[in-house]
């Protein structure tokens, strides 16, 4: 029997799953897929870049890992290569994803220091600090129409469903929540310390400037690392 093609789209849809941990969005929207291929028998072939030649080996290694995992999950896929380019530690990552060594496993030997620990622990710091955001992004246009701190408090997700705030940052902030343990249902409250209690009325306020400066960190990153990108890659889209 012929092995059935490997839909392209599938696997961009895929590498749409795959996060910049720190800027909190999909590698595709960031432009920091270079190309994409797919050959007859199934080998995908991915090329990565990103904004400058020394971003944090820890970051790039996630984006490319988790690269890898995703395309190898799409059906059909026989073999999945993912390649950064234009980075100090190119080498190393892209060996070591390949070889699935883990992140201390790649850098034995080399860049002493960088690679103490296996990421996960990083992964879920950026991912809580993403929950914290996303806490703003769903409960700003209720402040904007009068709902007060009384409301918010004790507001659940399922009430979001049905007001001006149920909007897919709704469905961001649950997929964020699942991902580190944070209640996530219907039920579960809209506002949440990272410990996962529930913030009373009086917190509400300091709370959400919190969680409103988390956002805008991650937002003003995420566009400085958009032109960086566009300056490496493009400057004549800059120049214009």
């Amino acid at each position: 029997m012929t092995a059935r093609p490997v839909d392209r789209q599938a696997v961009w849809t895929a590498l749409g799953t795959v996060l910049d941990p720190e800027l909190d969005e999909p590698i595709t929207d960031l432009d920091f897929v270079e190309s994409c291929t797919v050959s007859p028998d199934g080998v995908v072939s991915v090329g990565l870049r990103l904004p400058t030649f020394f971003c944090a080996p820890n970051f790039s290694f996630l984006m490319v890992a988790d690269a890898y995992d995703a395309v190898s999950a799409v059906p059909g896929v026989t073999r999945a290569e993912i390649v950064l380019a234009d980075h100090h530690a190119s080498a190393e990552i892209n060996g070591g994803v390949a070889a699935q060594a883990g992140f201390v496993g790649s850098f034995e030997g080399s860049y002493q220091g960088e690679a103490t620990a296996e990421l996960d622990e990083l992964r879920h710091t950026f991912i809580s600090k993403s929950a914290m955001a996303g806490q703003d992004r769903v409960a700003r246009p209720l402040v904007d129409i009068g709902v007060g701190p009384d409301e918010l408090a004790t507001m659940t997700l399922g009430e979001v469903v049905g007001t001006v705030a149920d909007t897919v940052e709704l469905t961001r902030l649950r997929e964020r929540r699942e991902r580190v343990g944070l209640p996530a249902g219907d039920d579960a409250p809209l506002l949440l310390h990272a410990d996962g209690s529930r913030v009373t009325t009086e917190q509400v306020p300091l709370h959400l400037r919190r969680a409103r400066l988390q956002r805008v960190g991650i937002e003003t990153n995420g566009e400085y690392c958009k032109s960086l990108l566009a300056l490496r890659y493009a400057p004549e889209a800059v120049a214009h």
